[in-house]
């Protein structure tokens, strides 16, 4: 059995990476300079996996520094101090460079050659994560591959059978805090009443 990477190794890596600038495997490069992010220590018990960095995290180089992590924060009942914290929160994106803005003035996808090069590396190197926040679809189809859902909705709703399985670590699918998913979350007001109680409840759990 092949023991795993050094964590820091890997970081090291993963922080000096310029394979989606300077050697893409799906043209175009990336238009701007990388600025890889990402938090993880090694006694992290849970994980949070988001799409990729904004306009607002690549400009300040710490997840979430914006509305959707205000709101991020209030669904798992912490504060910041808590939920940067690397000792306790791992924040792995999908793809961990803003990917630049499409021609709508949306955040483009997670960049295709991210999460082969690095998801499991990083995952290897982070032996006691117990729970893993999936978060929107880009997350949900690699942390659940085959048994996830055609829509969002669909694997969010089926949130209970998901955190059931006995799989290590566990899922919980999530949809993205963005304020882009405002009608979302108001036309299934039991996320909000039914799932993150218990979101809560396991984020208190594993950062007592």
């Amino acid at each position: 059995m092949i023991e795993p990477e050094p964590l820091d190794t890997v970081l090291a890596e993963l922080r000096a990476c310029r394979i989606c600038r300077d050697a893409p495997l799906y043209p175009p490069p990336l238009p701007h300079e990388p600025r890889p992010v990402i938090q993880a220590a090694a006694t992290a018990r849970l994980c949070i996996a988001g799409q990729a960095p904004g306009t607002r995290v690549h400009a300040s180089g710490r997840p979430f520094t914006d509305p959707s992590g205000v709101r991020l924060r209030s669904w798992l009942g912490i504060d910041e101090s808590v939920f940067y914290d690397a000792s306790k929160v791992a924040i792995v994106p999908m793809g961990h460079c803003f990917p630049g803005l499409d021609a709508k003035g949306g955040d483009k996808p997670p960049r295709r050659e991210c999460a082969p090069t690095w998801r499991r590396r990083v995952f290897a190197a982070l032996p006691r994560i117990e729970l893993v926040l999936a978060i929107g679809r880009y997350a949900q189809g690699w942390h659940l591959g085959a048994d996830n859902a055609a829509s969002l909705s669909g694997t969010v709703a089926s949130w209970r059978e998901i955190l059931a399985r006995p799989t290590h670590p566990r899922i919980l699918p999530l949809p993205h805090p963005s304020w882009r998913n405002n009608a979302w979350l108001r036309r299934n007001p039991w996320f909000e009443a039914e799932l993150v109680p218990v979101l809560r409840a396991e984020v208190a759990r594993l950062l007592a």
